[in-house]
């Protein structure tokens, strides 16, 4: 009895281990087939999943585009040619466009097998971060425009009022050159007269003749302040005129008085 129950157990296993290989192959054909999801189900059906197992899901499902379920299926598989298995990682997080994620994986599978794959694809992932470090920094600074608050008609006319300010000072300032200009003008005109007047006023020494004239204005003079003071005015003033002797109201006589 006891024989029989352990030739029945024997008999489950080896049955179990049939059926797992059948699917197995089942599914490394579908894989072949480029079935991948297919593939990823028939892997993910089998009862003791291996890590090796684990990870031919894993290739399944990445190339079924399904990088979330494959990323997981990978953590599953670890111990499993740790580069390979780092570099798919990479590969994952860089369809995702998780471009940190994708260099850090990309770094240790470097770190554990040196490959020009996987150093070309650390390149071009370092290359998309920073690309999409720039665009967020734009996208920033666009917001930070798009929320600064509009200034109303009160800001704007103060803010030209401001710009307008230095205008009016610079033009405050240019009229006062002007005005100082034309004042300086003036004053050369007003003061060229006055440099003629003193020229016409300064002495000229006199012709005996216009001394001889002189002197008779003075006497004349002199004449009539004695007249004005007998209060015996003449009623007409006769001049001299050596021209002619005939006009009426003229005589020709040097002293009219």
């Amino acid at each position: 009895m006891h024989k029989l129950i352990l030739f029945l157990l024997a008999s489950n296993f080896l049955f179990a281990d049939l059926l797992d290989f059948k699917t197995i192959a089942q599914a490394n054909r579908a894989y072949e087939m480029r079935e991948f999801t297919k593939s990823a189900q028939l892997f993910g059906s089998l009862e003791k999943e291996s890590s090796v197992v684990a990870y031919d899901r894993a290739n399944a499902l990445y190339k079924a585009q399904k990088y979330d379920e494959a990323l997981k299926a990978y953590e599953e598989a670890k111990g499993v040619n740790e580069a390979q298995r780092l570099h798919n990682m990479g590969n994952s997080y860089f369809q995702q466009q998780t471009w940190g994620k994708a260099v850090e994986h990309y770094e240790k599978a470097l770190k554990l097998k040196e490959d020009s794959d996987t150093r070309f694809n650390l390149e071009l992932a370092k290359r998309k971060q920073k690309e999409e470090e720039k665009r967020k920094e734009q996208e920033k600074k666009q917001d930070k425009k798009k929320k600064k608050p509009k200034k109303d008609k009160k800001d704007k006319k103060k803010d030209k009022k401001k710009q307008d300010k230095p205008k009016k000072e610079e033009k405050k300032k240019d009229k006062k050159k002007d005005d100082k200009k034309e004042k300086d003008k003036d004053k050369k005109k007003s003061d060229e007269p006055k440099k003629k007047q003193d020229k016409q006023g300064e002495e000229k020494p006199m012709t005996p003749e216009e001394a001889k004239k002189e002197a008779l204005r003075k006497r004349e003079l002199k004449h009539m302040m004695k007249q004005l003071a007998k209060k015996k005015m003449p009623t007409m003033m006769y001049q001299t005129n050596p021209k002619s002797n005939e006009k009426q109201g003229e005589r020709n006589v040097k002293n009219p008085w």
